[in-house]
């Protein structure tokens, strides 16, 4: 078993992903002129604006509802086992891979929103959806729905749940078994109420998180404050295959780099649309660059805090191919949570295990949520028309049932079954965006031209010759009216 599943992830993450995901987020930069830069305040700015309505929810609890998914264990285990097997080089390509993969997020937020339905009294919309009304390949877009399902059900909740149970159980000698009944309890509350209660969940509890985390590394960084030079310098050369020890393995830099920072920020992973179409916005490009800022936050932020206090502390063992290490800082101490626990010890003893394993809980416990609100959708889209409602409760059994037993499983299994899920998602999506930009292009131009006029943006598909964009076609105009009335 574990070596099929080894084999099938060397197929899907061999060097030509790690080069199309490079090159498609550098296409969408140079067609976009980097909005990532340009475009900055806009994305903070649309953040905040707009409000929730009975069938959508409001930009911030979108951005909220997608950060869930993106801020979870890939920022604390993934940055950590990046840095295992990559080097401290791997840090500068999951910064690359952030930039110029918040044009890719921007592209398929935007997608999202332009053809995002209105399905039994919500907004519904994500990868399915643009595939099928964008291009016309429903068959593709089954896959893909039937590929989301596999990964976000079944493979990934797992990741999740397994980090959580470590993690409780080193600082607070949790058996994992007692962990696992306690997720399936917590999480089946939530996902039982719907979109609304894991949107209004996400929104509290991801923000007051991040914080306090980013907080800390940057208290941890100033007591290290001598060793910025050094630390930056380490990042660089190993990156660039320069630094006399991590320098031979720049190619793993950039593999490892690349394959975690996918994973945690998702730009382009087709995970982030299934939130973006459901916030209530007048353009689709607001809740696009509103999705692109949340890559900024996901890995720009809260990837490099733990980066930072790993080696800032010098808490981290690096592993060549050969098996021979590299650096052996951490003596028995295995790639994850238990790194950012020993640079935090390190600094404030008797701290660093507890505050870790709290942070995992409440980052891997809304990425669940997530998760299931990401295969609803698909439910939805494979379901349409059709009484939903036995469906919907078998998937959330499914799910509760995958997060019980990566509770208990053994770690090194969890990741490759998500690194298989998130492979299928991540080469699917990134093929239909790159045939589907065009519209979201245009979405973009359309939106500046207006700001430029001194406008509120709002979208007009047939303005533009977009077709199948029924909402912005009907739906919109009508709860415009209604609203207005």
């Amino acid at each position: 078993m574990e070596e099929f599943v080894g084999k099938l992830v060397g197929i899907l993450w061999s060097p030509v992903m790690i080069y199309f995901c490079l090159g498609v987020g550098l296409l969408f930069s140079i067609l976009t002129k980097f909005l990532q830069v340009r475009l900055i305040k806009d994305m903070v700015v649309q953040m905040f604006k707009g409000g929730s309505s009975s069938a959508g929810v409001s930009s911030f609890q979108a951005l909220a509802l997608s950060l869930s998914g993106r801020v979870g264990t890939g920022n604390i285990a993934g940055t950590a086992t990046a840095i295992a097997f990559g080097g401290p080089g791997a840090v500068f390509w999951m910064w690359t891979i952030a930039f110029i993969g918040a044009s890719s997020a921007f592209i398929e937020s935007t997608l999202a929103q332009i053809y995002k339905v209105k399905q039994d009294g919500e907004y519904r919309g994500g990868p399915a959806f643009y595939i099928e009304k964008g291009i016309g390949w429903k068959w593709y877009a089954v896959l893909f729905s039937f590929a989301t399902l596999l990964a976000m059900s079944i493979l990934m909740p797992g990741i999740q749940s397994n980090s959580i149970a470590l993690g409780l159980e080193n600082a607070f000698g949790l058996n994992t078994t007692v962990t696992g009944i306690g997720l399936v309890v917590l999480i089946g509350v939530i996902i039982f109420g719907g979109v609304k209660r894991i949107a209004g969940v996400a929104s509290y509890v991801v923000p007051f998180m991040a914080i306090a985390y980013i907080l800390l590394s940057l208290i941890i960084v100033g007591m290290n404050i001598a060793e910025i030079p050094a630390v930056f310098a380490l990042i660089f050369k190993s990156a660039f295959g320069a630094d006399s020890v991590f320098g031979g393995i720049i190619g793993m830099a950039v593999s490892w780099g690349v394959k975690r920072g996918i994973y945690s920020n998702e730009a382009g992973q087709g995970t982030g649309p299934h939130a973006a179409a459901a916030a209530e916005v007048s353009h689709p490009a607001k809740q696009g660059l509103v999705q692109a800022f949340s890559v900024y936050i996901d890995t720009l932020l809260v990837c490099t805090a733990t980066a930072f206090m790993i080696l800032f502390t010098g808490s981290f063992n690096t592993e060549g191919p050969d098996g021979t290490m590299l650096a052996n800082n951490l003596d028995g101490i295995e790639a994850g949570p238990g790194y950012t626990q020993a640079a935090i010890e390190s600094v404030i003893p008797g701290f660093g295990a507890s505050f870790v394993a709290i942070a995992l809980f409440f980052f891997a416990f809304t990425t669940i949520m997530a998760y299931y609100y990401m295969a609803e959708t698909n439910v939805a889209y494979l379901l349409r028309g059709k009484n939903s409602k036995a469906a919907m409760v078998i998937l959330k059994v499914v799910l509760l049932g995958a997060t019980f037993y990566g509770a208990v499983r053994e770690a090194a299994l969890a990741w490759a079954l998500g690194d298989i899920g998130l492979g299928l998602m991540v080469w699917l999506n990134l093929i239909a965006i790159l045939i589907l930009a065009k519209p979201a292009l245009r979405a973009l131009k359309d939106y500046e031209e207006q700001k430029k006029q001194g406008l509120d943006p709002v979208f007009n598909s047939k303005k533009l010759g977009i077709k199948n964009a029924e909402f912005w076609e009907q739906e919109y105009k009508v709860e415009d009216k209604e609203n207005a009335s």
